[in-house]
């Protein structure tokens, strides 16, 4: 063995170290200049991109995945706002809507009721009603007019449909009014078609009112239209007061009975027309959106006297139509009425 062998081998290392460089110098050298003569190593990194692809799309799925549900949370987030805002504005549209329909129902029922006044010619004012009593005992209106506003007791109340009752008390700011639906409320009214006299009479409902003592030959049918007839002095001549929807014979079978529907929306409205003078004569046949009779006759029957006038102006009924008995009309309860108390702060409102 050599007294000292290290510089021997790492020199040979050296040179083996050298030559490879010197190879892979030559190496380079010739890929460069072939690769700028033919181009083949660009077409060899093309094809090596292209399988290399599948590999790329596979390793972005993660990201594309976590991309997406990002996205779509950031969507389903803003989707929920703009639902949530849009069934806010879908809510106030529709409170929108209902109030201009109402608006505009009201609008028609003063448009009714002042082409109802202007077309008859009548001396009227337009109280809102403050208070509604509806109970099958006692049916009432309380409205903001009174003694100052030329509001006196005995005048009658309308609508744009016809007659709603009379004024039986009144203070200097208040009225009461006595629909003609209460029990002890009754009017004379003739039939407008031929002009027979009748009476109507209240039964606590606000659709319907009760026709007696109706001779069997009277000229009275279903359908029939029933306006003032004038007598007493209570009500003015030619107002409707309803409609004629039953008629039937009595328990004696000697006379008939029926069922009036009201021309009046009784149970509606927030405002009515009250009558200040007593015109000098009947509304026009159209004035409350009804037909003249077909004859021609008079929707008023006013040139005949009552059979009893100091009992008519004592009950502003006049007494029933021959042959029923004399005191067929029921005492009327203005007299009797109670005087108006000041409504509550907030108007009450109908009940159903």
């Amino acid at each position: 063995m050599p007294p000292y062998a290290g510089p021997p081998a790492a020199a040979r290392a050296d040179v083996a170290g050298t030559l490879r460089l010197l190879a892979y110098l030559a190496l380079a050298v010739v890929l460069i200049v072939l690769d700028h003569r033919g181009g083949w190593l660009r077409q060899a990194r093309q094809q090596a991109t292209l399988a290399a692809q599948p590999l790329w799309m596979l390793a972005g799925v993660p990201g594309r995945l976590f991309e997406r549900i990002g996205e779509d949370a950031g969507t389903l987030a803003r989707l929920t706002e703009e639902n949530r805002r849009l069934r806010r504005e879908l809510l106030l549209n529709q409170a929108r809507m209902a109030r201009l329909q109402t608006v505009a129902a009201d609008n028609e029922r003063l448009r009714g009721l002042l082409d109802a006044a202007g077309r008859g010619q009548l001396d009227v004012m337009l109280a809102p009603i403050l208070d509604i009593d509806l109970d099958p005992t006692r049916q009432r209106l309380v409205l903001d007019a009174g003694g100052r506003d030329r509001v006196r007791a005995g005048q009658s109340v309308i609508d744009a449909g016809g007659l709603l009752g009379q004024i039986i008390a009144t203070t200097p700011m208040y009225a009461n009014v006595l629909l003609i639906t209460d029990p002890s409320h009754a009017v004379p009214v003739a039939v407008a078609r031929t002009g027979v006299r009748l009476t109507v009479y209240g039964e606590g409902r606000s659709d319907r009112l009760r026709l007696a003592s109706v001779p069997l030959s009277s000229d009275v049918k279903v359908g029939d239209l029933l306006v003032t007839s004038g007598m007493g002095g209570r009500f003015p001549p030619g107002f409707p007061v309803g409609r004629i929807a039953r008629l039937q014979p009595d328990d004696s079978r000697a006379f008939l009975v029926g069922e009036v529907t009201p021309a009046a929306q009784l149970d509606r409205g927030r405002e009515v027309l009250v009558l200040l003078s007593v015109p000098h004569a009947a509304p026009a046949a159209g004035a409350f959106g009804r037909e003249a009779p077909a004859d021609g006759t008079a929707p008023a029957a006013t040139a005949h006297p009552p059979a009893n006038p100091a009992a008519e102006a004592s009950t502003g009924a006049p007494a029933a139509a021959p042959p029923a008995p004399a005191g067929a009309a029921r005492p009327r309860a203005a007299a009797a009425a109670p005087a108006p108390s000041p409504p509550p702060n907030r108007p009450a409102e109908p009940r159903r």
